[in-house]
Parts: structure tokens; C-alpha cells; sequence
């Protein structure tokens, strides 16, 4: 070390001088310090515009973080209109429901989850039982559905007669050389109409979820993710949903974080998990989820995952808060949008940060 190198504490002792020089501001030397952003605070993915108002409004009045955001995907969970949740979701491969969910408190770090459960509207409900009812994280398939209806969980047909015709649609057009065959009235069904023009035909199997991170007044943190999974998937098939650090996670140290989109490109890349340590290392909100992003396009090797320019061939969203209040949202292309609400202010729909531009 030379003679001119200062030793760790004149190093400290020099930053704590400035720091508290810069506290003392005259007068008219400009505007102060940013205001702390307003809590509590929860973020979404852009079907939670509903869900994130209903999260504050549960935390205003109290309720734990964790219990707001089970509270507000519950809206999704139990709406037909949404076919990538719950109540009305797309079925798998087979014309069957299967439902993934979890739960985190970051305050306790505990977490629950269920995964390909069946005939049950709100899994994260179930999910938040198994965090708090048992001693373990992640209840699959029948098991699942077994201790769903130990603790009183009503059973119930998940397949919507939209969500079937979809389903057959999708059947009868996979492959040009199977035994199915479309029928000629499919062309005015009002419910594929309605399918196509949200969704297109050319991109028939697009993905969906409901992630909802929350911040309490004073900082503590809690998330959820809920889905019914990949349209027409493999039966069982699990995405990152369900797993705990890869489609969401917090740490009441630092914050909450959780994805929707391409699920296996979450797990490799542990995206949620990523997402907070980054935070950890002073990275913004945005600035943690752009990083683990461009984690995500490294990891993206093998030529069938890539489009004819190299990037990924699907998108992937994330979401992240801190226990500041500060919140983001990025995707690996441009056009998402997150939902935000604050307490005090009415749930907005805000455009994700991205690393390409579509198209």
C-alpha cells in the first residue's frame, strides 16, 4: 500500500464527514434529498391492476404483505376472463386444469407451494396453508389436492366451455396428420374469435400468470405467483411458478421479486432469487431485474431457444420492489407493462424497461 492510501478508517471516517456535510444544506442551494417513496406499495405483473389496489388497501388495514398479495390474486384466480389463471385457465395437453402456486413472507422466509393441483379455484390459498399448516415448502398432484381438502377447500369443474372449445381448437390443428379434424362452425364460435384476436392464431400457445410482490408500511415484504401454466402443456409439467427462487422470492432484508412469461428460462437463471440479490448489491428495483435478464439471454444456448437474430425466442417479465417502496419491471422485449399501486394513489399500469426492441 503506498503513503497516500488511506487505511479503512480514514476511509470511513472521511465518508461519514461528507455524508454528514451533505445533510446540512443552506439555504438556496437547491432541492433537498429525494422523498422516500410512499408504502405500503405492491407491484404485478399487468393482469394485477386489481389485485395490486386490493393488496394496499388489505395493508393499509393491517393485513401481513404476504396475505395482501394472496388476497389480490385471488381476483384473477377466480375470473374466467383470464385464461392463464385459476378459474377458467387453459387446460393441459389432455383437457385437464392443473393449477401451480406460492407463496413467500419475508419476514419469517418461510414459503408454501402446490403444483399440477386439480379442481381447486384458488391454489394460493392452498399454497398459504401449506406455509403456514405444515413444516414443509412444495405439495404436488394428488397430494396436493388431498391436503386442499383437509382444510376445507371446495372441489369444482376448472374447465370453462370457453376454455374447452380453445382447448379442442388447439387439438384439432396442432399437427396436419392426426386423427382430429376441425369443424367448419369453429370459424363464427364467438369464443374463438374472441381467443384470436386477444391472443392470434399464428402464436397459439402464449403464456400467462399473475405475480404480486408487496411492501408493507413499514418494510416488511411478501409475495405470490399463481397460474394455471403453459396453454395445452404437458401433463405435470411445472414451471417456475411453484419453485421458490425462480418465480418469486424475498428476503425482508432487502425485498421481493417474482417473474411471468417463458418458465424454464426463470429456473435456469434462478430469476426471482437473482433479482433480490442484486438488489442486495445496491441495484435498483429495474436495475436487478434488466441484470438478471441479461443473465437470461447468456444462458440461452441451444439453437431451438433462439429466434432467427440469436435472441431468446420467448419473453420473459420480472418484478421487483425493495423494502424502500422503490419498485420495477423488465422484460427481454419491449411492449410489457407491470401494475402498480401506492397507498393514496390509484393502481396504474407502467411500461417495463427491455433489452430488445420486438420485431
Amino acid at each position: 500500500m503506498s503513503d497516500t492510501s488511506l487505511t479503512r478508517r480514514q476511509f470511513l471516517a472521511a465518508t461519514s464527514a461528507a455524508a454528514a456535510a451533505a445533510a446540512v444544506r443552506p439555504a438556496g442551494a437547491g432541492p433537498g434529498p429525494t422523498p422516500a417513496p410512499v408504502r405500503p406499495v405492491a407491484v404485478a405483473s399487468a393482469n394485477g391492476l386489481a389485485a395490486v389496489k386490493l393488496a394496499v388497501d388489505q395493508m393499509t388495514g393491517g393485513a401481513a404483505p404476504v396475505d395482501a398479495a394472496v388476497a389480490g390474486v385471488a381476483i384473477v384466480e377466480a375470473d374466467p376472463e383470464d385464461l392463464t389463471v385459476g378459474y377458467g385457465g387453459l387446460p393441459n395437453e389432455e383437457g385437464v386444469v392443473q393449477l401451480d402456486a406460492a407463496v413467500m413472507d419475508g419476514t419469517t422466509m418461510r414459503a408454501g407451494a402446490v403444483a399440477a393441483l386439480e379442481r381447486i379455484k384458488h391454489p394460493a390459498r392452498v399454497a398459504l396453508e401449506v406455509m403456514r399448516r405444515t413444516t414443509r415448502i412444495l405439495l404436488v398432484g394428488e397430494g396436493a389436492l388431498k391436503f386442499a381438502r383437509a382444510h376445507g377447500f371446495p372441489e369444482e369443474n376448472l374447465l370453462t366451455e370457453r376454455a374447452r372449445k380453445i382447448w379442442l381448437y388447439w387439438k384439432e390443428n396442432a399437427a396436419p396428420k392426426d386423427d382430429w379434424l376441425p369443424a367448419a362452425s369453429e370459424v363464427d364460435d364467438p369464443d374463438l374469435k374472441w381467443f384470436i384476436t386477444k391472443y392470434g392464431d399464428s402464436m397459439f400457445r402464449p403464456t400467462g400468470t399473475i405475480h404480486l410482490s408487496a411492501v408493507g408500511p413499514d418494510g416488511a415484504v411478501g409475495c405470490c405467483t399463481t397460474t394455471s401454466g403453459l396453454f395445452f402443456k404437458l401433463p405435470g409439467r411445472v414451471g417456475d411458478s411453484p419453485l421458490v427462487g425462480c418465480g418469486l422470492y424475498c428476503d425482508g432484508e432487502v425485498g421481493t421479486a417474482g417473474g411471468t412469461g417463458h418458465g424454464e428460462s426463470a429456473i435456469i437463471s434462478c430469476g426471482a432469487h437473482t433479482v433480490v440479490e442484486l438488489m442486495r448489491q445496491g441495484k435498483s428495483p429495474e436495475a436487478a431485474c434488466l441484470a438478471t435478464l441479461e443473465r437470461v439471454v447468456a444462458n440461452t444456448r441451444v439453437a431451438w431457444l433462439k429466434d432467427a437474430t440469436g435472441r431468446p425466442a420467448n419473453n420473459l417479465n420480472l418484478y421487483a420492489a425493495n423494502r424502500a417502496g422503490e419498485v420495477g419491471g423488465a422484460a427481454l422485449f419491449s411492449g410489457s407493462r407491470f401494475a402498480v399501486c401506492r397507498a393514496g394513489e390509484p393502481a396504474r399500469l407502467v411500461d417495463c424497461a427491455y433489452l430488445f426492441k420486438k420485431g
